[in-house]
């Protein structure tokens, strides 16, 4: 049986494309599997589990047949869900994993995490994360009105992407040394991430070991999924019919 692993579909309303594309995956390459990991900006904004972003229902239920077959759904926050709770992965019959763990796979202990964490030479984006992560930011936004948060939602989205514009590749992307810190503190040799969009898989020698980071895509128009098993992994991605 296979492990898959997702990251950032960012599914929204102006996107019935992805939409399609993710119940496709769900339906057809996903079934039958071991485990299925939502590593983080699975939804382009979410609002808080009283106000879903609309048209999933449809996702919802797969995900819960998926599920209730024997599939374990785990779902990581990424920078755009970070509201996401417990009643929305209930739903779902998925576990909420904290911000980064160790989880034993096929082919042995990976550290995995959504990856904005990793972009430490971004230091106005780590001051904001710092903020949106706090318990106490959050339920301040969860307890303003629906309209509230939509507009917050939009204008959150809006400061990123004219940020994230002005900003040099290298800023937006993972930090070295913090991923060989991260890997070091946890003991292992694989680190599974999404966040950056930009899909690979790096061979790293940390302290003279062999070590791999695996970077999963974003859906735009191509979507990407790691698939592993007990014979290896692939990094694969397919187009999205529009």
């Amino acid at each position: 049986m296979s492990v898959y692993f997702i990251s950032d579909l960012h599914l929204k309303p102006e996107r019935p494309d992805l939409s399609r594309a993710f119940s496709s995956f769900l339906s057809h390459t996903a079934k039958g599997a071991e485990a299925l990991y939502l590593l983080g900006d699975i939804f382009d904004a979410w609002i808080g589990d009283d106000a879903p972003v609309p048209g999933i229902e449809p996702l919802v239920s797969q995900l819960k047949q998926l599920s209730d077959s024997g599939c374990k759904i785990y779902f990581q926050h990424g920078n755009r869900d970070f509201l996401v709770g417990k009643a929305f992965t209930d739903s779902i019959g998925a576990e909420l994993l904290p911000e980064q763990i160790v989880h034993s796979l096929p082919i042995g202990n990976a550290l995995i995490l959504h990856g904005d964490q990793l972009c430490t030479d971004d230091q106005e984006y780590m001051q904001f994360r710092a903020m949106v992560r706090n318990p106490a930011w959050q339920n301040e936004i969860l307890s303003k009105p629906i309209a509230e948060r939509i507009a917050l939602a939009k204008q959150l989205r809006a400061t990123s992407k004219e940020r994230t514009a002005e900003k040099d590749d290298y800023i937006t992307d993972v930090n070295a040394d913090e991923v060989n810190k991260r890997l070091n503190d946890a003991h292992v040799q694989l680190m599974i991430h999404g966040h950056t969009h930009r899909p690979a898989i790096h061979k790293l020698t940390i302290e003279g070991n062999e070590a791999t980071r695996i970077v999963l895509g974003d859906w735009e128009s191509l979507g990407w999924y790691l698939k592993m098993d007990h014979d290896g992994y692939q990094l694969i991605s397919f187009e999205i019919a529009k």
